[in-house]
């Protein structure tokens, strides 16, 4: 995660609060005390914000760096070095997307390769399993390709690791004010996305506004957590 990340980051954030209608651009100008065309051109990727420019709109919002980082990004971590503390080491099995999907234990034939994570960032996380997932094995990962990290630039880099929390199958918010990103089913295809839920569908959202949202319906019997396979709770980025 570098300057120019965050600067992304920001833009995106304020983007979709115009999009829902909860701000405005004139709006915005106005709270962080700057022309409405300075701030025009910042949401239209026209201008870049000064580092005295970025503290002032953060402040206009009420927005701190952790309120635009939608999960736990370990973004230089090498997935062969070892953890260097004191902290028990877990092995971490990244499998197939159909594995995680649907292996409720997984098989060492199924094992693609291991990542090593420290023990309290993984128990640390708090758990809100479905009745089908409870005694599912809870922390795997999936490596992500090309069109899984696509729609999730910048946020999720071609190759990196995703570690799933597969006791996480609720829509309740893991941190307030901040969306939750899910692995979640969607036909043969594991898709990484912000979930919501409305009018019996699941509104699969993704951070690149250059990818579409897309509508899952429910049938009468299902519920979401027939859907979501877990929260992503930590994600590697190759070095």
């Amino acid at each position: 995660m570098n300057f120019q990340d965050l600067h992304e980051l920001l833009r995106l954030e304020l983007q979709r609060r115009i999009d829902r209608g909860a701000l405005t651009g004139s709006r915005l100008a106005q709270q962080a005390g700057f022309q409405q065309a300075h701030i025009s051109n910042f949401l239209n990727k026209k201008r870049a914000l000064s580092l005295e420019g970025l503290d002032r709109v953060l402040a206009s919002q009420r927005l701190s760096v952790e309120h635009i980082l939608p999960l736990d990004l370990n973004a230089h971590a090498s997935t062969s070095t070892p953890v260097e503390n004191s902290d028990p080491i877990e092995i971490v099995p990244v499998v197939s997307p159909s594995a995680a999907m649907d292996d409720a234990i997984i098989p060492p034939a199924s094992i693609i390769e291991t990542v090593q994570v420290s023990a309290s960032r993984l128990h640390d996380n708090r758990a809100r399993p479905s009745t089908k997932h409870a005694h599912w094995q809870r922390f795997l990962a999936i490596r992500a390709d090309t069109q899984q990290s696509a729609a999730m630039d910048p946020l999720l880099s071609p190759g990196a690791i995703a570690v799933l929390d597969r006791h996480y199958n609720s829509l309740a918010p893991y941190r307030a004010h901040q969306p939750t990103l899910y692995a979640v089913r969607c036909g043969a295809a594991l898709l990484l996305r912000f979930v919501d839920y409305d009018e019996g569908r699941l509104i699969l959202r993704p951070y690149s506004r250059d990818f579409p949202v897309q509508l899952l319906p429910l049938a009468s019997h299902e519920t979401p957590a027939d859907y979501i396979v877990g929260r992503v709770c930590l994600i590697f980025s190759e070095l």
